[in-house]
């Protein structure tokens, strides 16, 4: 959208056909995410038969100790925010489930294992210094250095992250002094995965079987993120790896063939509630798109920030950008849309223009919590198995205090005229 150029049209009118058409719609355009979601049921359902991810998981706990189970919530928060900084978005989709595993190893529950994971990862790759779809594209479009400002991005994104291992230690101190329910999906984790042959947790150890198995995840995975870096891979590519390593972890875990294809179709099963929510959001993205919501939605909170005083107008820009972020879910699609608008209209109210990239960064990285239409986030969620209602309860006193803390940076910025 380019400034003074938008003007109102008649409404589009799908009609009753045309809302349900929309859905094989946004189906097909998140096929690929889709897919990922199925294949990385896949993966861990076969990799799940052996039983090695959560027994290496709970020896680990067995010689970290008992009482460092705190540190491991703050080392895996981290990890798993250091992936989303570094690696992306949808490329960590299959991570996630190892959270469940270390969530369970320390007697957890589903909302902490997404709490370490889904919301690290969101954090992480929202506020990175180096997201090339967000910053990367500001700084493009704003002919600026690129990745410049890292510092005082790196100081919220740690920041972010630090909250977000107070939140997840707090809530599994309730857990621990039963103050809440633990949350578990008993029809998808079975009594065997918190235990194996019976043993008891503390003697639990890793047989040669199913240390090959683990290995064929590790390395598997060490070449997926190999060829994320060099060679560019995305969803397609992870989905194959995924299929790769769940086949011969299958092979590899004594399976025959039937029992393989046994595991497939029962993986899938557990995976297609996730995988057909990817596609619902996507398919409420389409209806947007074809109605041409989402214009109508830009040009009405720009001209809001027009008027106000330049202390709070980047706070404006964000908390426009926020909502906007749930019509225009892609952080690259988005910047290509608003951010033409935004820096202009920053230069103009006296926002620089690394302010004004930041506040873009800030609406549409730290809603992303609780974004319904953006499929990476779904797909997570769902392979947490954690309802989208209970997420959303979890996480939003979460992404309230991080918004509160990149308030207060976005504030320091244009008191400092941040260039």
């Amino acid at each position: 959208m380019v400034p003074g150029t938008f003007t109102f049209k008649e409404g589009v009118k799908p009609g009753l056909l045309g809302i349900f058409t929309a859905i094989p719609k946004g189906y097909k355009a998140a096929a690929e995410i889709i897919f990922a979601v199925l294949a990385g049921g896949v993966m861990f359902g076969l990799i799940e038969k052996s039983k090695s991810i959560e027994t290496g998981l709970q020896s680990l706990i067995n010689w970290v100790g008992e009482d460092k189970r705190n540190l491991v919530i703050i080392l895996s928060t981290l990890l798993f925010g250091f992936l989303g900084i570094a690696v992306g978005y949808e490329n960590n989709i299959a991570m996630v489930p190892l959270a469940v595993a270390i969530a369970f190893a320390i007697e957890g529950d589903l909302i902490l294992a997404a709490g370490m994971s889904v919301a690290a990862i969101t954090v992480g790759f929202g506020l990175s210094p180096i997201n090339p779809y967000t910053v990367g594209t500001g700084h493009k479009i704003a002919e600026m250095p690129m990745f410049s400002g890292a510092i005082l991005r790196s100081l919220l994104c740690a920041g972010a992250l630090a909250i977000l291992c107070v939140y997840n230690l707090r809530y599994y101190k309730k857990l621990r002094s039963a103050r809440i329910t633990p949350f578990i999906d008993n029809d998808w984790i079975e009594e065997s995965y918190r235990s194996n042959a019976g043993l008891p947790k503390s003697e639990l150890k890793l047989n040669n079987q199913q240390l090959l198995v683990l290995s064929t995840f590790i390395l598997g995975m060490g070449v997926m993120l190999f060829g994320i870096f060099n060679y560019g891979w995305y969803i397609n590519e992870i989905s194959g790896m995924f299929l790769i390593i769940g086949i011969i972890a299958g092979i590899i875990g004594g399976n025959s063939s039937s029992e393989i294809g046994d595991t497939v179709l029962s993986s899938i099963a557990k995976a297609s509630p996730g995988a057909f929510m990817v596609g619902y959001a996507a398919a409420i993205k389409q209806i947007m798109l074809e109605g041409k919501i989402s214009d109508t939605i830009c040009n009405s909170l720009v001209s809001l920030i027009e008027n106000l005083p330049t202390v709070w107008s980047a706070v404006f820009m964000s908390i426009a950008q926020g909502i906007i972020n749930f019509f225009i879910p892609s952080g690259s699609g988005q910047a290509l849309t608003t951010l033409p608008i935004m820096i202009p209209l920053g230069d103009i109210v006296g926002v620089s223009r690394q302010t004004s990239i930041l506040a873009f960064q800030i609406g549409d990285g730290v809603t992303n919590l609780i974004n319904p239409t953006l499929g990476g986030l779904i797909a997570m969620i769902a392979f947490c198995r954690v309802p989208f209602d209970r997420w959303i309860k979890f996480i939003f006193p979460l992404m309230v205090l991080i918004l509160i803390l990149a308030w207060i940076t976005l504030l320091i910025a244009v008191k400092i005229n941040w260039t």
